[in-house]
């Protein structure tokens, strides 16, 4: 009994640090649903993708980033900013590796847009869409038009998901934070938890892999060789 006493009170201590970049659920709606799911319990098979994953780190250069809330462009801007000065000094990006780890508040970036519509993410996360400077009703990151950013002496930028994908960059999302906003979010909105949680998994945006926790990820990464930089 003491233990269990002592796992929930350790539980509602990190969730109080959670509650703080969700403060419009509310304090309680949240520990409630985050101390009525049960244990995550990973898979082999999950584990061994995710250990898959960070394999493909071979470049010569090699970096993450930990995006753990949205900070305006800059999770996204400073990957490109990496590669193009690495190919401007003799690297170019085949040789160089990008790990952009979305986790806590930074979650909502891996996932469609139908979703963050569905959810308020932008309200949720405090997520300012670049275009209208309101919450966003999409993921503005995601297949961006031509022209969308623009950085002052470089003109447009390429920094949508998909095009730092297609330049080499890897993302991946943090599954404890889904685990604990989704629960959060059923509890509000009168949902089932593991129905909201399945949806969002099912909503991941392509080649966004999942993993055990965002700071699991840092650490894999970092093992892998990465330089670390906080994104936000």
């Amino acid at each position: 009994m003491q233990n269990n006493e002592l796992n929930v009170s350790s539980r509602r201590g990190f969730l109080g640090t959670l509650a703080t970049g969700v403060a419009a659920l509310g304090v309680t709606t949240l520990t409630s649903s985050f101390t009525a799911m049960p244990a995550r319990t990973f898979t082999p098979g999950e584990i061994a993708d995710a250990e898959e994953w960070f394999n493909k780190i071979k470049g010569k250069h090699r970096i993450v980033f930990d995006a753990t809330r949205p900070h305006e462009i800059f999770p996204f801007a400073w990957p490109r900013v990496f590669l193009l000065t690495n190919a401007a000094t003799g690297t170019p990006e085949k040789d160089c590796n990008v790990v952009v780890i979305l986790r806590h508040d930074a979650i909502g970036y891996a996932m469609k847009s139908e979703l963050w519509a569905k959810y308020n993410f932008g309200e949720l996360f405090k997520a300012e869409d670049p275009a209208t400077k309101q919450p966003a009703t999409r993921n503005p990151f995601w297949q961006p038009k031509a022209g969308d950013f623009k950085v002052p002496g470089f003109g447009s930028v390429a920094i949508g998901i998909n095009e730092l994908q297609e330049s080499g960059v890897m993302f991946c999302v943090c599954d404890a934070a889904m685990t604990v906003y989704s629960a959060a979010i059923a509890g509000k909105m009168n949902l089932d938890a593991a129905t909201v949680k399945k949806e969002w998994v099912a909503g991941l945006l392509p080649n966004i892999q999942p993993m055990p926790s965002g700071v699991w990820a840092v650490s894999r990464a970092q093992e892998h060789g990465c330089s670390y930089c906080f994104a936000g």
